[in-house]
């Protein structure tokens, strides 16, 4: 438990600090070499379109990020008939109490010492558990996370290619291109900013294809109606049509969620909330 709650601290400051570094990379290196003359550059050249993209797959990334942290699952536990309340919470600290006595579906996270209504998981790298509140905006942080990493490693490696002059046409040069790199790193042929540069491409392909995995796994699982701890626990749900269980997590409103980072627009649990 001790490693447990020293990861959910760790795996935060981690994650930001890849995005600040990221960031630099981007504005102060890759976006800058990809103009050859600032004073002849078109409004919309490739550059500047690719750092609109950037700012904007950004921006989507970091305020779902926010969003997933600010929406705590304390916050809607005060909310929930829990019966009563604290003397609940206290039973299931102590272990007298199983976790879905309460309400169906509802769930008291050990780590984060929360209750959680549609309980999915607890993620390390947002410190909280992920839930009915807060599952949109952790679903499109995956989603522009894999979309900023992607950016990131096409623009780095479109730098690498430039700075070292070497071709990626070939899908073997990017396999052999960490050996090689390496070989060359400790021969002296090659500047410690490149090797770094290459580090973070592996990185960023990482991040973007676990991101994009777990945001499809996720996608499916809300399909059937069915978050990750109902799977681990065989609970039994309630068929549904898949339009309705979209709806449930993505509202009416899903397109404007799509563009912009906000809260649960038009969902369901913002309208029982108001009632």
């Amino acid at each position: 438990m001790l490693v447990l709650r020293l990861l959910n601290v760790v795996a935060p400051a981690y994650f930001l600090c890849i995005s600040l570094v990221t960031f630099v990379l981007q504005i102060f290196l890759f976006i800058p070499s990809m103009f050859r003359d600032p004073s002849t550059t078109p409004l919309f050249s490739p550059a500047l379109l690719h750092g609109a993209l950037f700012l904007f797959l950004s921006a989507n990334a970091l305020g779902n990020y926010i969003l997933v942290i600010q929406s705590s699952p304390e916050d809607l536990g005060k909310g929930l008939n829990l019966g009563e309340g604290a003397e609940v919470v206290a039973d299931w600290l102590d272990g007298s109490r199983s976790p879905g006595s309460a309400l169906p579906s509802t769930h008291f996270c050990r780590l984060c010492a929360r209750v959680t209504q549609r309980h999915d998981h607890h993620c390390f790298f947002t410190g909280n558990c992920i839930g009915r509140r807060n599952m949109r905006n952790f679903i499109m942080f995956c989603l522009y996370t894999s979309l900023a990493c992607l950016d990131s490693l096409v623009a780095g490696m479109a730098y690498i290619s430039a700075a070292l002059s070497m071709s990626f046409a070939n899908p073997l040069a990017f396999l052999t291109l960490l050996p090689h790199s390496i070989s060359q790193f400790f021969s002296g042929a090659l500047h410690s900013s490149e090797m770094f540069v290459i580090l973070m491409l592996y990185l960023w392909l990482g991040i973007g294809l676990a991101c994009a995995g777990f945001c499809c796994h996720q996608i499916l699982l809300i399909l059937r109606g069915q978050t990750r701890y109902q799977v681990r626990k065989g609970i039994v749900v309630r068929a549904r049509p898949w339009r309705e269980n979209l709806q449930e997590v993505f509202g009416k409103k899903w397109l404007l969620g799509l563009l912009i980072p906000v809260l649960n627009v038009g969902s369901e649990y913002r309208r029982q909330k108001e009632k």
